[in-house]
Parts: C-alpha cells; structure tokens; sequence
C-alpha cells in the first residue's frame, strides 16, 4: 500500500460557501487525513495525506464542492508535511 502526501490548492469562489466543512466530510469519506484553510489572496490551500487512492478520490471530490461553490482550477503537488490524526480547519494563512 503505497501512502501519498499533496498540497492541493483550490481557486474559484470557495471561501464563505462551506467549502471547508465539505472538504472534511470528504476527507472523513475517503479516510485521508490533513488540514483545510483559506488563504489570503481567496483560495484555498489544504493538505491531504494517506493512501494514494485515496488521495486520488479527495482530490477529485476537491473539483466539485458544495452548492454555491465555484471551483475554477485545483493545483495538487507531493509535499513531505506529515499531518497529524484527523482532518481539521485551520485558521486563514
């Protein structure tokens, strides 16, 4: 079982629409772990860490997002932060 850690950066209209707490359901669905957070310059940036499938399928799920949500572009790239237990919201960086 081959583990994979991505940053993943989401552009669009995706703060102020609950896009985070439905990235945490998602990564809570795929059984990833990491951390969500909006970003200063509007996006948002999260780290996703586990099975390479499974960060293949989070991922994925990142492009759609909740109702009122616009994605416009997902950017994901290996990162070698380990995240902690758990999928958690983190403050604005």
């Amino acid at each position: 079982m081959m583990m994979a850690t991505q940053r993943v950066f989401v552009s669009g209209k995706v703060q102020g629409v609950g896009y985070q707490d439905y990235m945490v359901r998602k990564a809570r669905e795929h059984g990833v772990v990491g951390w969500v957070r909006n970003t200063r310059d509007g996006r948002v940036e999260m780290l996703a860490s586990g099975e390479d499938e499974a960060v293949a399928a989070f991922i994925e799920s990142s492009r759609q997002g909740p109702m009122f949500c616009r994605v416009d572009s997902v950017e994901a790239d290996p990162d070698s932060e380990k995240p902690a237990k758990g999928f958690t919201k983190r403050f604005a960086a």
